[in-house]
């Protein structure tokens, strides 16, 4: 028989702003956070899982050279690219993994940068095996 897999994800509401100062933006919704958000946790209850992904939400974003950390590590590529106001993007977890138990994932921006944007849900998304 083949691998079977079935689709899990998290729902990650950061609701956090970065930037260099906390005026920047008009998101009275949101907590400033200065250059990282805070370390949002989820459980994968198996090892083993494969096609993961991330999705988030973010809000007037200026810049590129932001990046996703899962587990501590960059997903490769552009993690958040520049836009006005919202969008919604996806990168694949490439870069890190995902392991079975406790999992962390924060959004870091480019200190060198002008830029402030605010983050609202993050969503991480993996196919776990069926036993």
């Amino acid at each position: 028989m083949a691998d079977r897999h079935r689709a899990n994800y998290a729902l990650l509401p950061v609701l956090e702003q970065l930037g260099p100062n906390e005026g920047a933006l008009d998101v009275p919704w949101a907590t400033f956070a200065g250059d990282c958000t805070s370390e949002h946790e989820f459980t994968v209850p198996t090892d083993g899982t494969v096609d993961a992904y991330v999705e988030l939400q973010a809000y007037d974003v200026g810049t590129y050279g932001h990046e996703i950390l899962l587990n501590g590590d960059s997903l490769t590529g552009f993690d958040v690219p520049p836009t006005e106001g919202w969008q919604y993007w996806m990168d694949t977890v490439s870069g890190s993994e995902l392991r079975e138990g406790t999992n962390a994932v924060q959004i870091r921006r480019d200190a060198s940068e002008d830029d402030s944007f605010a983050v609202g849900n993050v969503t991480v998304h993996w196919k776990e095996p069926i036993e």
